[in-house]
């Protein structure tokens, strides 16, 4: 697969509407165009303080003064529009993919925005597919994927990060 955007999102607490960063990775003809990353204002707005402070490290003051889901979407498609790509059609992958599917997919919808329904495909799924698990250590995580395919990564959990890893990791196994 040569052409698709790579995303990440982080949740401030249990409801998928909460997204409160989002990553993505623009790649056309197999190389990456374009990066994109922004904090958002999550609906609904509270935070769960186990996410705050042992996974993503966002707290409600990071995001206060940002701009709900549709704004940035929009900001985000129009930075990859720049590059040709038309986020009604483009594939999007990710690693876990039915996690950040379903928390887009539940924005796009508590937001009145209509899903362009593209392929979603899954860097976790391809991993356990094309790895045997006894060469990987037994997790398919992003850091232990990427670490096995040799691609340098750290700063887990942040959207822009994790959205690079897995465009990385899409490239060598998509």
């Amino acid at each position: 697969m040569d052409n698709f955007i790579a995303i990440d999102v982080e949740t401030a607490n249990n409801q998928p509407t909460s997204i409160c960063a989002i990553g993505a990775v623009l790649v056309i003809d197999g190389i990456i165009k374009s990066t994109f990353y922004e904090l958002v204002r999550p609906e609904p707005n509270w935070y769960i303080r186990y996410f705050s402070t042992s996974i993503h490290g966002i707290y409600p003051n990071d995001t206060e003064n940002c701009s709900g889901f549709s704004l940035v979407w929009s900001r985000m498609a129009d930075t990859f529009a720049a590059y040709g790509a038309d986020m009604e059609t483009i594939p999007f992958v990710a690693h876990n993919k039915s996690f950040d599917e379903k928390c887009i997919r539940a924005c796009h919808r508590i937001y009145s925005m209509t899903w362009p329904d593209n392929p979603f495909f899954c860097t976790l799924s391809a991993a356990r597919r094309s790895i045997r698990r006894a060469d990987i250590g037994g997790s398919y995580s992003l850091p232990c994927v990427a670490n096995y395919l040799g691609i340098p990564f750290d700063n887990h959990h942040n959207a822009q990060a994790d959205a690079l890893a897995c465009a990385k990791i899409a490239m060598c196994l998509l």
